[in-house]
């Protein structure tokens, strides 16, 4: 048993659970890079093990009702056969390394993109309320939203996405959320992980069963990441289903760069100085950008706005009195 594969898998269960992405796209990777698996059975290995370990985080989010069963069902019409396809696709091409390398330089590309949208997508909302007088917009629905199927262009992203799963093992969270956000933009950050964990639990067991048929399985690689994967991913999922949308949404663009770094290539020094880079540069920007619209440098809680709110009737008497 590798102890150091199962603790690394226990990490990556954890942002499996917590943004319904990183899985392949990070696991992969690190079987490649950091212990020495050939691509073919580290890709086969790691479907086996998404495949137990999906159902665990996607279990927590259906008992939270933060998963959208009809749009589940849309997409696995496309990506269940279309998995089992992209196994078939890449025992004919053989190695497929070439074709491999594009598809992830693709998706690297997609992610950073995806990355750059959620961070527009939060200054946009910042400038929207900066215009109002006194600051304030109003809050954003916290009910289930409505939101009309699509059923046409979200069979076609389960098709691309099962094919890419099935020849990488990539693309079951990262690239499939990606599409989810711009065809569904009023799914809650909740929702949108709960619904792209669900829907993977099938496309990831149909490209399993074609690795487990045609492709190098092995057994003891399975088992350690399961050791470290299904409670990551439980515990990842408990938090997901309870935290606020905007710290889903941070990790989820830290994700997002993190999985385009190691898809592109980049050398793992450089990619560890990006994301601490980011990590330390990022809270301060984003707090002189809230100082420059007018807004507390650090936003504050709802328990303090009750607060706040609770202490301006003394505030009137203290005037009054004055």
């Amino acid at each position: 048993m590798d102890w150091g594969l199962a603790a690394a898998a226990f990490g990556i269960g954890i942002v499996v659970g917590l943004t319904g992405m990183g899985g392949g796209a990070l696991m992969t990777p690190v079987l490649v890079l950091f212990f020495g698996v050939p691509p073919l059975a580290a890709v086969s290995s790691d479907l086996v093990a998404s495949a137990v370990m999906k159902p665990v985080g996607a279990a927590v989010h259906l008992k939270r009702g933060t998963v959208h069963l009809k749009l589940v069902g849309w997409l696995c019409v496309g990506s269940i056969p279309a998995a089992f396809g992209g196994v078939l696709i890449a025992k004919a091409l053989g190695d497929g390394e070439q074709v491999q390398t594009i598809i992830q330089r693709a998706l690297g590309i997609a992610l950073l993109i995806a990355a750059t949208g959620l961070a527009v997508r939060a200054y946009i909302r910042l400038v929207e309320r900066a215009r109002k007088r006194d600051g304030l917009l109003p809050p954003l629905p916290q009910g289930r939203p409505q939101i009309t199927m699509r059923p046409l262009p979200t069979i076609a992203v389960g098709i691309v996405g099962g094919l890419v799963v099935g020849l990488t093992s990539v693309g079951s969270g990262s690239l499939i959320i990606i599409a989810l956000m711009a065809l569904y933009p009023g799914l809650k950050a909740s929702e949108l992980v709960g619904t792209d964990l669900l829907q993977a639990v099938p496309l990831v067991a149909s490209a399993a069963l074609g690795h487990l048929l045609f492709g190098e399985f092995q057994l003891n690689l399975t088992l350690a990441m399961l050791i470290g994967c299904v409670p990551g991913v439980w515990l990842g999922a408990r938090i997901s289903s309870r935290a606020p949308g905007g710290l889903i949404r941070r990790v989820l663009a830290f994700v997002l760069l993190a999985s385009a770094l190691k898809l592109l290539g980049v050398p793992n020094v450089a990619t560890a100085a990006t994301l601490l880079g980011a990590a330390l540069l990022a809270p301060p920007i984003w707090m002189l950008v809230r100082r420059r619209h007018g807004f507390p440098m650090l936003a504050r809680t709802d328990s303090q706005k009750a607060d706040s709110k609770a202490d301006e009737p003394d505030q009137l008497d203290q005037k009054v009195q004055s």
